[in-house]
């Protein structure tokens, strides 16, 4: 039985990344460290082997293996939420039914991709994973797998066991919508990292994202200025985000994210190939310099991975 409900899952919710050696094998003793940094830094809950966890670059078996050790290292002190989203129903189901097993609290998944299939198919899909567990179903909309509108997403919603809705988007403004046409206690969870803000206020109950892996306080104290409704703090705060995201964007920005949590002592290791890394150690020091001249040039305060880098 799982230990929380979906309602539990709160605040900012770091879509985690999965750390990999040198070798690209699967780093276990970095995950739990990565996994302890962040419940200390205050996020509200996980969200394991997403997009930002370079999931689909694992096989099945390395999937659940990272469910199972997230979800031991968590050891009950947050809700943890599996993305178990495949290409096709089968595999899926197998997923999410072996994270159930590992003790997940909820599962989440993409639509099913690569081919156009029907809203039907769609339907379908999510119906039979939804059903092949007794955890509550989240349902994640990204462009990259193809964008659920209004009346897919209320299609979705209608399918029992499925209690809310990753968004992914520029499209905020359909949060309202979703709260006064499919219900209030469907849960809202704003996956855009630079619209975080934006999310917020129109009215996500919590916030999924991969930089908030890298910056969980700059977040979390975003999260707090807009419940407080202190508009200009929660501008400030979300500028300083987003000078970092769209700088990180210039390189591979899950590397950029493990290594910023290296710098902190969360080593977070390497992406695996095709995304590119900082192997050398001129490659590192060259984005610390970087990241100095931007955090001078932008005047960012009260950002820890940049604090920890001093002054050069």
């Amino acid at each position: 039985m799982p230990k929380f409900d979906l309602s539990d899952a709160k605040g900012v919710i770091p879509a985690l990344i999965t750390p990999f050696d040198e070798n690209e094998k699967f780093d276990e003793s970095r995950m739990r460290n990565c996994i302890d940094f962040l419940i200390d830094r205050g996020v509200g809950a996980l969200y394991t082997t997403g997009s930002t966890g370079e999931t689909f670059l694992m096989s099945p078996d390395e999937r659940a293996l990272v469910v199972e050790v997230v979800v031991d290292q968590v050891a009950g002190r947050i809700p943890v939420i599996a993305h178990v989203g495949a290409i096709g129903t089968h595999l899926s189901v197998d997923l999410a039914q072996r994270a159930q097993a590992a003790g997940v609290d909820a599962i989440s998944s993409v639509p099913p991709f690569y081919w156009p299939f029907t809203p039907d198919q769609v339907v379908n899909y999510y119906t039979d994973l939804t059903k092949s567990t007794d955890l509550p179903m989240v349902v994640y909309n990204i462009p990259l797998a193809g964008v659920l509108a209004f009346d897919q997403i209320s299609r979705l919603a209608a399918i029992p066991g499925v209690g809310g809705i990753k968004y992914t988007g520029p499209t905020v403004f359909d949060f309202l919508r979703i709260k006064e046409e499919i219900g209030a206690d469907f849960r809202i969870f704003s996956g855009s990292d630079e619209l975080a803000m934006a999310g917020l206020g129109f009215g996500a109950d919590a916030i999924i994202g991969s930089f908030y892996n890298l910056i969980p306080e700059v977040f979390i104290a975003l999260f707090d200025a807009v419940a407080k409704n202190d508009i200009a703090l929660s501008k400030e705060l979300q500028a300083t985000a987003n000078a970092i995201i769209f700088f990180s964007l210039n390189y591979s920005a899950t590397a950029v994210i493990k290594r910023g949590m290296a710098w902190q002592g969360a080593d977070a290791g390497y992406c695996r190939r095709p995304f590119d890394n900082f192997f050398t150690e001129d490659d590192e020091n060259t984005l610390k310099s970087e990241f100095r001249k931007l955090k001078l040039d932008r005047n960012l305060k009260g950002v820890k991975f940049l604090e920890a880098l001093g002054n050069g």
